[in-house]
């Protein structure tokens, strides 16, 4: 290691040119890393979706769920199956255990399905996939003033197929309107009339309306394909259909017997903005995608869309690239702050020279680190964006003690060269020691199962690259440009101005830092050396207590810190089965409640800004689901705090018979989606 450290500092050119190759290859690396929400993980999920119309949940576990769940049992690699059971239809979640092929797997339950000897008559055939993972980039709503769902919905596909025909984007789901259907009212009345029974039409219907392969014939010049291309898709388009043809050869109509309209399902799925009629446009990104590209390019299709289109509005509702580029943005500035400091204090004990070269180190880590990144398959997340942020204030430490250090061999009489490579030298036990325990610390999320190992996985990574990286920095870098620097310079001709501004800056700083030492620190130093069971026994006792307190519930524990957001969920379950009306009924209630707790909030804000932004409400899927976003002023704005909000709606809206459950969320993890805090 003498050699080597000894090498770099009489050849400094050496040392210039791992810095350029550190700064080229880092921004080529941070050019290459994809951004994503989340970290990317593979799938580790099959899901397997039934649909047998008509049947009540207890028909769809007891006829279908349990007889696949038995099946599965056994299947090598699965290590937990959920199910859900609803009315017309059920999902069985099955997930992989760590380290099998989910390919293989799938296969394997593709076959445990088809073994069973016998589904209910009407089933429809199970469908069986991965689930591949994806990352919420951005949700927004389409609404206009007084427009029909069917209009909004032919605006919807519009822009659903602008937005997947762009580089980038391929996931892209349109919601907030039931299936549509064709309707034909049979006239009991016309039936008689026309001596036509109820199957005759039915009949007439299904045979008229065919879209069907009839072979093909061979001749000695080509082949012909035979099909019956008659499939109708508007109600207008059977109308002519014939039913039958009396004696007198009169054709009878579909249009003589029936009305027929184009209309929408029974089973309800509306969303509504601010009160108005909308539909919700999402788009998630896929593993292979960016998700701060891939919601800039939405976000400025939104913008001119905005423009051409005065009846129709489109409005965002979630962006999950806001908080991705405000945690980069404050990833540069504790960069920044940080790298301040370190020239100020140091500056102030030491020397400015020195104190540059020391918090030059910082963005050479992380371009170190950001060289390596892309190989490991880390991505620009929130997660390894708050590794680099905690690494910002490690980083810094070796550096500081090196350099130091070498000043303090300097000012002993040593040339500027063999201060720097004794004073190294000297440190390089400590130093190496506090970072091998920094990574190993840290390498304990490694062996984390499940999502969270994955996660803070890569906060681990990002934390190791990090450190590794600084530790060449300070080891051979660092002592290198410190030996060349003016920072060792005994004698000057002629000192200026700033030079002795510095010196009595310097000289006032070392004599308080000197007044702390002897007079604070040292005298606690050796009552401790002297009385070493009190110096054990002391942060043993404090160890105790927290514990203690922890156990006692004095200090409070949970999983993931709960952070408010921008953002109130507000879901309603009522009983399977509750007509679509009461559901909507009582959700509109809450949403009165919303926009009365908004008034008042707004009354009291300084600046008279509307608390409540847009409320966008969700009936359905289903007669007894229903649910409220309420997206609120963005929080450096808003003088008051989510829970708060949620809690006035809470008791502005009171309670209601006959619901399941009803709650309330206002907390944001990673300042992302609500969790429930609440519960009636």
């Amino acid at each position: 290691m003498r050699k080597v450290i000894t090498y770099f500092i009489k050849y400094p050119v050496a040392v210039n040119i791992f810095i350029i190759a550190f700064i080229i290859f880092g921004v080529i690396g941070v050019l290459s890393m994809k951004s994503s929400f989340f970290p990317l993980s593979e799938s580790d999920r099959i899901n397997v979706s039934v649909s047998y119309p008509g049947a009540s949940p207890e028909e769809m576990e007891e006829g279908i769920v349990l007889k696949i769940e038995d099946n599965l049992k056994g299947i090598v690699g699965v290590d937990r199956v959920t199910s859900v059971s609803r009315e017309n239809a059920a999902t069985i979640n099955i997930e992989v255990q760590k380290g099998k092929n989910i390919d293989v797997v799938l296969a394997d339950v593709k076959n445990a399905v088809d073994r069973v000897p016998s589904f209910p008559s009407g089933m429809e055939p199970a469908v069986i996939s991965k689930i591949e993972s994806v990352n919420q980039t951005i949700s927004f709503t389409v609404s206009g003033d007084n427009l029909p769902l069917a209009t909004l919905k032919q605006y919807g596909r519009t822009i659903e197929n602008d937005i997947r025909a762009m580089e980038g984007i391929s996931q892209v789901s349109l919601t907030g309107f039931p299936a549509e259907e064709i309707d034909i009212a049979i006239k009991e009345s016309d039936l008689r009339a026309y001596n036509i029974s109820f199957q005759e039409v039915a009949k007439a219907v299904s045979n008229a309306n065919i879209l069907i392969s009839g072979g093909n014939i061979k001749t000695s010049d080509e082949d012909y394909l035979i099909r019956a291309r008659n499939k109708k898709y508007q109600g207008l388009e059977l109308l002519n259909i014939p039913v039958k043809s009396d004696n007198s050869g009169n054709i009878i109509r579909l249009s003589d017997v029936a009305t027929v309209k184009d209309t929408w399902s029974e089973t309800p799925d509306r969303i509504y903005f601010n009160g108005e009629v909308a539909l919700n446009i999402s788009i998630t990104n896929t593993n292979n995608e960016d998700l701060i590209k891939s919601a800039g390019i939405v976000n400025e299709y939104i913008d001119k869309f905005n423009q051409e289109y005065t009846n129709v509005k489109i409005n965002v509702a979630s962006d999950n690239s806001v908080t991705l580029v405000q945690r980069t943005e404050l990833l540069v500035k504790n960069g920044i702050i940080g790298i301040l400091l370190v020239l100020l204090f140091l500056s102030l004990f030491l020397n400015p020279r020195l104190a540059f070269w020391v918090a030059a180190g910082l963005p050479i880590s992380f371009f170190g680190m950001f060289i390596f990144a892309p190989m490991l398959d880390i991505t620009i997340n929130v997660l390894s964006l708050f590794g680099m942020i905690i690494v910002i204030g490690i980083l810094v430490d070796d550096g500081i003690v090196i350099g130091e250090n070498i000043y303090n061999h300097y000012e002993k009489g040593k040339t500027p060269i063999r201060a720097a490579i004794d004073g190294t030298l000297e440190v390089i036990p400590p130093i190496v020691s506090a970072i091998i325990t920094t990574i190993l610390a840290f390498s304990t999320f490694y062996f984390l199962d499940g999502r969270i190992g994955k996660f803070f996985g890569e906060v681990s990574s990002v934390v190791i690259l990090t450190l590794a990286i600084s530790l060449i920095e300070a080891l051979i870098i660092l002592p290198a440009h410190i030996a060349h620097s003016k920072a060792l310079v005994r004698k000057e001709k002629k000192k200026t101005k700033i030079n002795q501004i510095f010196s009595a800056i310097n000289s006032k700083s070392e004599s308080f830092l000197f007044l702390i030492r002897d007079k604070l620190y040292a005298p606690f130093l050796k009552f401790f050396l002297r009385n070493k069971i009190a110096g054990f026994a002391i942060p043993i006792a404090l160890l105790i207590f927290t514990i203690f307190s922890i156990k006692g519930g004095i200090i409070k524990t949970d999983f993931f810190p709960k952070i408010a957001s921008d953002r109130i969920a507000i879901n309603l379950t009522m009983p399977q089965g509750t007509n679509e009306k009461v559901t909507d009924s009582i959700i509109s209630e809450i949403e009165k409640a919303v926009w009365l707790v908004s008034e008042e909030y707004t009354d009291k804000q300084s600046d008279n800004q509307k608390v409540v932004q847009n409320v966008i409400k969700r009936i359905g899927p289903g007669t007894s689901n229903a649910s409220l976003t309420v997206n609120l002023l963005p929080g450096e704005s808003r003088e008051f705090s989510s829970p708060d909000i949620t809690n006035s709606i809470r008791e502005k809206a009171g309670t209601f018979y006959g619901t399941e459950s009803l709650t309330y969320g206002s907390g944001g993890r990673f300042g992302g989606s609500p969790v429930a805090v609440s519960l009636l």
